[in-house]
C-alpha cells in the first residue's frame, strides 16, 4: 500500500518539476526579442531522502548575446548594433515538447497508481 502512495508522490514531483521547466521555457520564448535577455535553464536532481524529483536553481545561459544590426533602434550603438538575446526558438520549442511529454508520462503513471489504489480499496471493502 505504501508503495502505491510513494508512486503517486514520485509522479507528482515529476509533474511539478516539468511544470517549472515549462514555465521557464515559456519565459524564454516570450523574451526571445528582448534586448540583453539571457536564456534561463533549470536542472533536475533526485532528493536524497525520498527519491523525488527536485529542480535546481535557475541559471542564466552565459553564451554570447546575438549582435543585432538595427541603426534605428534606440539601443543601437554608433555602429548600429545592439545586444539581442541568446534564446534560440528551435531549442526552446524542442525543450517545451520534451517537458510536455515528460509531464504526460508522469501523469499516466500517477493515473495508473491512482486506479490501482482505487481497485485495492474496492477489494478491501468486499
Amino acid at each position: 500500500m505504501a508503495d502505491l502512495f510513494n508512486t503517486l508522490s514520485l509522479a507528482a514531483s515529476g509533474m511539478e518539476a516539468q511544470a517549472r521547466r515549462l514555465r521557464h521555457v515559456s519565459e524564454n520564448i516570450a523574451n526571445a526579442d528582448t534586448a540583453g535577455y539571457h536564456r534561463k535553464t533549470i536542472g533536475f536532481r533526485e532528493a536524497m531522502d525520498s527519491g523525488q524529483v527536485e529542480t535546481t536553481r535557475v541559471r542564466l545561459d552565459q553564451s554570447p548575446l546575438a549582435r543585432v544590426y538595427d541603426p534605428g533602434n534606440p539601443l543601437a550603438d554608433e555602429t548600429g548594433h545592439y545586444d539581442g538575446s541568446n534564446v534560440d526558438l528551435v531549442i526552446e520549442i524542442a525543450d517545451a515538447r520534451e517537458a510536455q511529454r515528460s509531464y504526460e508520462a508522469n501523469l499516466k503513471i500517477f493515473d495508473q497508481a491512482r486506479q490501482m489504489t482505487q481497485s485495492l480499496f474496492e477489494l478491501l471493502r468486499r
